[in-house]
């Protein structure tokens, strides 16, 4: 991979008229009623049809879906047989919206995605690929299933010749990364690539570097850093006593709605367990659990049943639960972006929010690097006693 060179944008005038697409292409994009690309779209659009690999740097709700979409249905060989295009989402939810959104665009173009996911008997799902065997030319789908898929030998990615990872960053926080290796490995090299993610951990670099070819890297300013509405404020724990802190923290809060943020699946799990034991009604997501589980713990929390939710930064986007009262970064979060994403979760629809952040001895001087990006200040306190 060459030295990497950010590109970032904040606005454009260019339009969806200039780019040089068929005009099925433009007739599917006034439909949707799009006059003017949004900033990542700007970017990615004119490299990834281009032919470049690209990786992207931008927050959900971006238009990045389209970013892909676009060049991808372009990249459909109507002829040519076998899968030629391959989207791997972290969730069912993600995979259907990201299908949805390219049979949008296709409309007037024969490319119909079939999307391979859980909750979704594989025998219907055999009989589909089977079904449209040569014409199944897109497939989108969760790193699980459609490793499933290959291990069964149902599915034959040796014609791809456009790979997209959505929301990288959360797929490999759910735990996929060796999945999506494997699959990987049963693409060309010479496929084009597009990874899309909304923070750029060191685990989603060292993955670009093995898997693309000398991509662009294109990053989007984030409008707004933080959530004016949310009061921050830190308290210097010692790591064997956050436990403790935590608790006082939700006994001294009224009517608590909190959502306990740790970075690993081991961590939460052993979290979560703790705080079962002491009586506290919690709730346990991170990406261990299958669809089902993940569904029930989320129904469980919004209604009020348990008040409590410990989770991994699986949790951090996608996640629209109201009257969330505080969010704890029980530890500290890798980078700016996810601090962001994990303290946005309160303070929802104008309503004001805590967003508390327990600092161990030896990360002082991290969350000072992190503090140092923030505009609003974060508020150092002692923690109440238990009187």
């Amino acid at each position: 991979m060459t030295t990497q060179t950010l590109t970032e944008v904040r606005q454009t005038n260019a339009l969806f008229t200039d780019l040089l697409i068929s005009g099925q292409l433009h007739k599917a994009i006034a439909n949707q009623g799009w006059e003017t690309p949004t900033p990542i779209q700007s970017l990615a659009l004119p490299a990834l049809l281009d032919g470049e690999d690209v990786v992207g740097l931008a927050q959900t709700g971006s238009g990045k879906t389209a970013a892909f979409a676009i060049p991808l249905i372009e990249s459909i060989d109507p002829k040519a047989r076998g899968i030629q295009a391959l989207v791997l989402a972290p969730t069912r939810e993600l995979a259907a919206q990201a299908a949805s959104d390219i049979t949008n665009l296709s409309r007037y173009r024969p490319v119909r995605p079939v999307v391979l996911c859980g909750g979704i008997s594989i025998g219907s799902q055999i009989k589909t690929l089977s079904k449209r065997s040569g014409g199944a030319s897109v497939v989108v789908g969760t790193p699980g299933r459609i490793l499933d898929h290959l291990q069964r030998g149902t599915l034959k990615l040796g014609s791809v010749r456009y790979l997209v990872l959505d929301e990288a960053d959360r797929m490999l926080d759910m735990g996929f990364a060796p999945d999506v290796g494997r699959i990987l490995s049963h693409t060309p090299e010479k496929r084009q690539t597009a990874l899309f993610s909304a923070t750029m951990p060191e685990t989603i670099r060292g993955m670009v570097k093995k898997h693309m070819r000398s991509p662009k890297w294109l990053a989007v300013e984030s409008e707004a850093p933080t959530v004016d509405t949310v009061e921050q404020v830190s308290y210097r724990v010692e790591g064997r006593e956050k436990t403790s802190a935590l608790r006082l923290l939700i006994d001294g809060a009224k009517e608590p709605r909190v959502l306990v943020f740790r970075r690993t699946k081991h961590g939460s799990t052993k979290l979560h367990r703790q705080l079962e034991r002491a009586g506290y009604k919690v709730g346990l997501l991170h990406g261990g659990k299958s669809q089902s589980q993940r569904d029930k713990t989320l129904a469980s929390f919004a209604k009020g049943r348990t008040t409590i939710l410990v989770a991994t930064n699986v949790a951090a986007r996608g996640l629209d639960i109201p009257n969330i009262s505080h969010v704890v970064n029980y530890d500290l979060p890798e980078d700016v972006e996810t601090y962001v994403h994990r303290i946005g979760r309160t303070a929802r629809a104008g309503k004001e929010g805590i967003a508390v952040t327990l600092v161990g001895e030896t990360e002082v001087k991290d969350f000072d690097k992190i503090k140092r990006s923030l505009p609003a200040k974060v508020r150092e306190s002692c923690l109440p006693n238990a009187a």
